[in-house]
């Protein structure tokens, strides 16, 4: 049974059809990439699945605890984040001047519904619960540093361990890898795949780089002004004729992807 279900969704914007009667499943511990070219709907797809935006229509269901199912359209961000769907954005966001395993503990003590205390009382909890974080995303040597000293990639995996501080079942990953150099990329990708196969939480995200979205994804959707126009794996969706005159002009960037996949295999 699907962790997400999605159906007829739709969002208009002043009589323009920014997502329409979009319909996909998402399984759990599933690696799910959603790609299209700019203004195809991406975003506004994901603002609908964690209430940054209430659809016109559809319908947006999550699988939880016991087999109960429950509906998240027109539910406040914070609510779906209570239900255990997470995000990380384009733009990171942290406390520079904190230390990263303060950020991380920040997190978890939102998470454990403690904001309320004050930071002087708060710097000696759930430390441990913050190092075990920072080692899952390789950041244990980073703890003491204030992470307005963090180069752009460290603060991706940062992100990352703030997010899973607040144990999601679903992420959602906005461009994670938008402004990263190509070796932060994979490091970066490589550490969501691994957190799918090991803890069983699905990722759906957002890319542009069909290298990214091949060489991780276990399933691939595809908008294209607002409406789903293809789903399947990486070379079902390479292969699709349609895909490649409306996205990808004819195929170049996939032969490019696919010429890479195979140079490394040949390594």
């Amino acid at each position: 049974m699907s962790l997400l279900s999605v159906r007829g969704l739709s969002k208009n914007f002043g009589g323009i059809e920014a997502v329409k009667s979009v319909d996909f499943d998402l399984a759990k511990g599933e690696f799910l990439a959603l790609i299209g070219p700019n203004g195809a709907g991406k975003t506004t797809c994901f603002n609908m699945l964690n209430g940054y935006l209430k659809p016109d229509q559809g319908s947006v269901r999550l699988m939880r605890e016991g087999g109960k199912t429950t509906e998240l359209s027109g539910k406040p961000p914070r609510r779906i984040w209570r239900y255990g769907v997470g995000r990380t954005f384009q733009i990171t966001a942290t406390f520079a001047s904190m230390t990263v395993r303060e950020n991380v503990q920040m997190a978890l003590i939102s998470h454990h519904r403690k904001s309320l205390d004050l930071w002087s009382r708060a710097t000696g909890k759930y430390v441990a619960e913050a190092e075990q974080l920072l080692e899952q995303v390789s950041m244990q040597d980073w703890a003491n540093r204030a992470c307005s000293e963090l180069a752009y990639g460290d603060l991706k995996r940062l992100e990352l361990a703030l997010a899973l501080a607040h144990r999601p079942k679903l992420l959602l990953m906005d461009e994670p890898t938008a402004g990263m150099a190509p070796a932060e990329r994979d490091a970066l990708m490589e550490l969501a795949s691994g957190i799918v196969e090991r803890d069983q939480v699905s990722i759906m995200f957002t890319e542009h780089d069909m290298d990214v979205v091949f060489a991780h994804a276990h399933r691939v959707l595809v908008l294209n002004r607002g409406g789903l126009i293809a789903e399947g794996t990486a070379e079902e969706i390479r292969a699709n004729k349609l895909v490649q005159e409306v996205y990808l002009g004819g195929g170049s960037v996939f032969a490019k992807a696919s010429s890479k996949d195979e140079e490394g295999m040949a390594r």
